[in-house]
């Protein structure tokens, strides 16, 4: 039925994103953090599969969940192949099996949240989140990585997290709401702006004291909710 069609074609999408990203590697030889933010382009992209090929919440997030459940054991096998995980850039054992089954179950989250329990109206908060995440973390490793100077020196922040690159998560986070926003709502331009402005730093400051991959979850949901206040304030002061 609908379940089984939905999660053919989510799992059709991630074999063509992995043919394309494998060709890309072999003809393009793309740094290993380039290639790394290709494959988590790839997979946050996905979003929009779960949200406009299916057209039930409750499908849509049993096929996320399934996908994760159908992962998890195909990357603890293949993490017997050492090469093969090179090629996909693990830094550490297990860290494409857990971030990977974390990114499902966040947008099953999103899903019942935001599209199941508060209405389709709302359905798009998952998919302004998700783009804030994900371009707003790229951005922050591939720019953190070049141009990034000044470590944040602080005991909650792990790692040599840097200014540049928490700078760089604000800016391609508010663009990537802002765009979201645009293209996903009729509220006026000006209106998304505003919540761009107000909701990017937000995400930059979570991702800054996020530790062991969390920003996975933390990142979503610091967009997720802020968003979702302020677009129900823009619509009351629409009235």
């Amino acid at each position: 039925g609908a379940f089984f069609s939905g999660l053919g074609l989510f799992i059709l999408y991630y074999v063509v994103a992995v043919i394309v990203l494998i060709a890309a590697k072999i003809l393009f030889k793309p740094s290993q953090e380039l290639f790394r933010k290709l494959l988590h382009l790839a997979c946050f992209m996905s979003v929009f599969v779960l949200h406009y090929a299916i057209d039930t919440w409750y499908i849509a997030m049993s096929v996320a969940l399934a996908f994760a459940l159908l992962l998890y054991p195909i990357l603890y096998f293949a993490e017997r192949f050492p090469k093969l995980m090179q090629l996909l850039q693990e830094r550490k054992p297990g860290e494409i099996r857990s971030s990977l089954v974390l990114v499902f179950l966040m947008m099953a989250l999103l899903i019942f949240v935001f599209w199941g329990w508060m209405g389709e109206e709302w359905k798009y908060i998952s998919i302004v989140s998700v783009m804030a995440w994900g371009f707003g973390d790229g951005a922050a490793a591939l720019i953190g990585k070049r141009f990034g100077r000044s470590v944040v020196r602080h005991r909650r922040v792990e790692g040599k997290k840097t200014l540049e690159g928490s700078i760089a998560m604000s800016v391609f986070a508010a663009a990537a709401i802002f765009v979201s926003l645009l293209f996903l709502t009729k509220t006026p331009w000006y209106f998304c702006l505003i919540a761009a402005l107000c909701i990017a730093p937000i995400c930059s400051a979570v991702e800054l004291f996020s530790r062991n991959g969390t920003d996975t979850i933390t990142v979503p949901l610091a967009t997720a909710i802020p968003t979702f206040f302020l677009m129900k304030l823009f619509s009351l002061a629409s009235l």
